[in-house]
């Protein structure tokens, strides 16, 4: 599948709104993202940054990717987030293509940023049961 560099906005679907308080793992100053998609790369989204110079990171629901991914948020995250029901928490896991020949795709299952779907609060997180899970996880296995 070819990925474009460019995460078009459909005029259909409006780009919804994140605010990560504390930014992410690197990138502490971070914090505003909107997430996009193309019907035709998905599972696939972008998490674009707003304002300032343009990163966009690709992420993915893990539902269908990984059948058994159940994740445990620590108390303290759940109460950040305000998240008090598992339907409020929208999933998102980063992915990364490395630079290898041939390259290779992988998931991070160790750290997924959680989205409030009610108010667009996020964080990513350190989930609770990480020893079960990757933060390199392939994407496709051969």
């Amino acid at each position: 599948m070819k990925v474009s560099t460019e995460a078009p906005v459909l005029p259909e679907s409006p780009p919804q709104q994140v605010r990560l308080p504390e930014g992410l793992v690197g990138f502490p100053d971070h914090t505003g993202f909107e997430l996009l998609y193309n019907p035709e790369q998905l599972p696939f989204r972008w998490m674009r940054l707003l304002g300032g110079d343009p990163v966009d990171f690709v992420v993915i629901e893990p539902a269908g990717i990984v059948a058994d991914y159940e994740i445990e948020l620590f108390d303290e995250d759940a109460s950040f987030l305000g998240i008090s029901d598992a339907a409020d928490a929208l999933i998102l896991n980063i992915v990364t293509v490395s630079r290898s020949v041939p390259p290779t795709a992988t998931v991070n299952l160790v750290g997924p940023v959680v989205v409030n779907r009610r108010t667009g609060v996020a964080k990513q997180v350190v989930i609770a049961n990480h020893g079960r899970y990757s933060a390199r996880h392939p994407l496709v296995t051969n």
